[in-house]
């Protein structure tokens, strides 16, 4: 079974959007994350190796430092020109001076174990000689190694009050080729210092054996911890430049870490931070871009479904339009303020409702119109039926007439009134034929006609209808015109409705109807028909002769008469024109060519006069 789900376009525009939109924003956020990401570092790589850099620069300093003022201790201590009682002041002098130096040791292969130590620094924290005795006892120095020449650095820290470091070198005494060895217990504050000058990254400092000599979290220099996170610790000790990066692990926690080795103990710098620490910012960068695309999507949503909505709005009503329309509602408009495509469909389409109203209107009065002519077909051909009738006994009431007529003597009352009755009896009976023939419906034949005696029989059958609306009919008829070839009834019918026609236009006021026939040529005669009734407006007269056009209200005319009159007049190889001047009455002139045998000559006047304007004004319609 086909399911019938309806997905409007308005849903499919807004889906087209967001696909769109998200697609774009997806793209700049992971093209700019990508971008900032691989930026950020390489800036982190970048500066973890210059600050380690910069740190074993200041820790070689410092520890060169502290070797030259051992090498004073040393001298001081080798110097045998000195009473014991002067060394002592000197040495107790050289604390004063270099107060980081906690104590210093002499191992010379002659006299042994020499050890000098500040008790000022050390009883206030309860150290003594024996606690650093003791300590030496457990990690020995390696003096044949130091005696060859290396330097030795090892955190030596005994007291969480008193973290130091112990520097042993190798030093020439006055006497002997083996050289001692010296070692100065120096206090970590100025490396712990160092270390802790950042608070973002993490700076420690590693002597010879890989443990921690200085942190920034002191605890782990307290508690001497080796470093075990490092990972190929040993290529780090003997790199050749003058610093590197590495990416490591440990305890799952990502880092990037900078080293850099210092040349004075070959001990090694590290300053390493956390990548999550690292790339802080990245995150946020990302967490903002996020936000900001669901911001941009949420805008999008509502700017594309209100711009479907206005896209589609005129499309539904089109549509619901359409349906009005297909139930035969024309007058349906719809409003468009959209410059493009869908507003100029909505613009044909209301041409087009319009039109169809307009031609359902016309299609309506055509249809009446079309009835009422069937109307008077049929009151025509009763009328006929009543004409035929009524003859009869107007036949039997003339002839009875006639019989008292030739009873009675000429000069009596009653021979007069009879008379009389004979006279209208016969007009009567004239007009009832001329009625017949002009109803009766007979195939069209053209014959030589006389168009005097035809407008005469036309003048009788409208004499009465115009004599009692007071119109006066004045005849100017040639008695030389010659004859024409055509069909008597159907000339009398455009007569009758031209007459007609005038005196409807007249509305009841008194007027006159001229009718003048003469003789134009030896090739045309024509009709004059000229009213003195209110004229006709040129717009008006460009649509006469149009079918179903009308000026008459409704019941009054079918807008049939001058389409048909038309029609015989062309059909006669004549034409009929008009000249009317609105307040100035109205003139028709009907030209039709004389009765003669056809010639060539007479075929190209003809074709000539048939071609020419139907509505050319008549320049000289003057009657006298």
């Amino acid at each position: 079974m086909k399911l019938n789900i309806r997905f409007p376009i308005r849903y499919k525009i807004l889906l087209i959007l967001l696909v769109v939109v998200t697609a774009v924003v997806s793209t700049i956020t992971f093209t700019m994350a990508n971008l900032f990401h691989s930026d950020k570092r390489s800036y982190i790589h970048d500066l973890t190796s210059l600050i380690a850099v910069h740190s074993a620069k200041e820790a070689d300093s410092l520890l060169a430092g502290y070797h030259e003022r051992l090498q004073v201790f040393a001298r001081l201590m080798y110097n045998e020109s000195l009473q014991q009682e002067q060394k002592t002041e000197l040495l107790k002098g050289l604390f004063s001076d270099f107060d980081e130096f906690v104590a210093v040791t002499l191992y010379d292969p002659k006299s042994g174990v020499v050890a000098v130590y500040d008790v000022n620094q050390l009883i206030p924290i309860g150290l003594d000689r024996n606690t650093f005795d003791e300590y030496r006892e457990k990690h020995p120095l390696p003096l044949d190694k130091i005696r060859s020449g290396e330097i030795y650095i090892e955190n030596s820290t005994l007291s969480v009050k008193l973290p130091t470091l112990t520097l042993a070198i190798p030093h020439q005494g006055p006497a002997g080729n083996i050289p001692g060895v010296v070692t100065g217990t120096i206090r970590l504050d100025r490396l712990l210092s160092l270390a802790g000058r950042s608070k973002v990254f993490e700076t420690f400092l590693l002597d010879g054996q890989g443990t921690i000599l200085a942190h920034t979290d002191i605890k782990k220099v307290i508690d001497r911890l080796p470093v075990d996170w490092l990972p190929d610790i040993e290529s780090l000790n003997n790199q050749q430049s003058a610093g590197t990066t590495k990416e490591y692990n440990y305890n799952g926690v990502g880092f990037v870490g900078g080293f850099s080795q210092v040349k004075f103990g070959s001990l090694l710098v590290g300053v390493q931070i956390a990548k999550n620490a690292a790339f802080l910012s990245t995150k946020a960068l990302i967490n903002d871009l996020l936000w900001v695309a669901l911001g941009l999507l949420l805008i999008s949503s509502m700017f594309g479904l209100l711009w479907a909505y206005r896209f589609t709005k005129p499309i539904q009503s089109l549509s619901q339009a359409a349906n009005l329309v297909s139930k035969g509602n024309f007058d349906v408009q719809i409003e468009s303020s959209s410059r493009d495509e869908v507003g100029s469909l909505a613009t044909s389409f209301n041409h087009m409702t319009s039109e169809l109203k307009s031609r359902e209107k016309a299609l309506v009065e055509a249809n009446e119109k079309l009835v009422q002519s069937e109307k008077l077909s049929a009151f025509g051909q009763l009328s006929a039926g009543i004409a035929h009738e009524v003859k009869n006994p107007l036949t039997g009431i003339l002839g009875y007439a006639q019989l008292s007529l030739r009873k009675l003597e000429d000069d009596t009352p009653l021979h007069k009134n009879i008379s009389i009755i004979e006279k209208e009896a016969k007009r009567c009976k004239a007009i009832i034929e001329n009625l017949m023939k002009f109803a009766r419906q007979e195939q069209v034949e053209f014959m030589n006609t006389d168009l005097i005696e035809v407008a005469g029989d036309a003048l009788a059958i409208v004499d009465h209808q115009l004599s009692i609306n007071r119109i006066r009919v004045i005849k100017n008829f040639d008695p030389a015109l010659p004859q024409i070839s055509g069909n008597a009834n159907q000339i009398q019918q455009v007569l009758i409705n031209l007459m007609i026609n005038a005196q409807q236009a007249m509305e009841g006021e008194p007027g006159t109807i001229a009718v003048k026939i003469r003789n134009c040529n030896d090739k045309w005669v024509e009709i004059w028909l000229k009213d003195s009734g209110p004229g006709i407006d040129k717009e008006i007269q460009d649509k006469l002769f149009e079918p179903f056009f009308t000026t008459k209200k409704a019941g009054k005319g079918t807008g049939l008469g001058l389409s048909v009159s038309y029609g015989i007049i062309k059909e006669h190889k004549g034409k009929i024109l008009i000249h009317s001047t609105p307040g100035k009455g109205t003139t028709f002139v009907i030209v039709l060519p004389i009765a003669e045998p056809a010639t060539e000559e007479n075929e190209k006047q003809t074709n000539e006069a048939e071609t020419e304007d139907n509505n050319e004004p008549v320049k000289t319609a003057t009657i006298k």
